[in-house]
């Protein structure tokens, strides 16, 4: 069960170069039910994702390198490239902020995982948080795959 709520990013943090990061790429076989290859640092992952916004299930498959290349080939739409990096919030709570390259160059999302849905109900974000995005799903990675490249929002 994944429980998380995302929200735009107003500004960045300072000194974004101190928090661990790695690169993240991602393809989706299919946005219903979300279906989505993901390279992370020189790990590879198919994970199924049930519909919902902050609360779903989620399942991640190990892949080898080659079997990420076949199907990466397979995926639908953008493929998404971004950086993310691990902010510490609280002794129980990480941020997730992603920094995207590519086509999405310039958008700049963080998620914020919790471990149940009252906790999730009770997060007050820090101030370099922008809008909270999670229950529209406008800015879910699988729906950002399939706008064309005329469509993707400038930020």
């Amino acid at each position: 069960m994944e429980i998380e709520r995302k929200y735009l990013v107003k500004t960045l943090p300072e000194h974004l170069e101190d928090f661990p990061s790695r690169l993240i790429e991602q393809g989706y076989l299919s946005t219903a039910p979300v279906v989505r290859v993901r390279k992370d640092g020189e790990e590879y992952y198919l994970t199924y994702k049930s519909k919902g916004l902050m609360v779903r299930e989620e399942y991640n498959l190990p892949l080898t390198k080659e079997s990420y290349d076949h199907l990466l080939k397979k995926a639908d739409g953008n493929i998404l490239t971004k950086t993310r990096y691990r902010i510490p919030l609280s002794k129980d709570l990480t941020a997730e902020l992603d920094v995207f390259q590519g086509v999405f160059q310039g958008l700049y999302l963080v998620e914020v995982e919790f471990s149940d849905e009252g906790a999730a109900d009770r997060f007050t974000p820090p101030s370099w948080f922008g809008r909270e995005v999670t229950f529209s799903g406008e800015y879910q990675n699988s729906r950002l795959s399939l706008l064309s490249p005329d469509a993707i929002p400038r930020f």
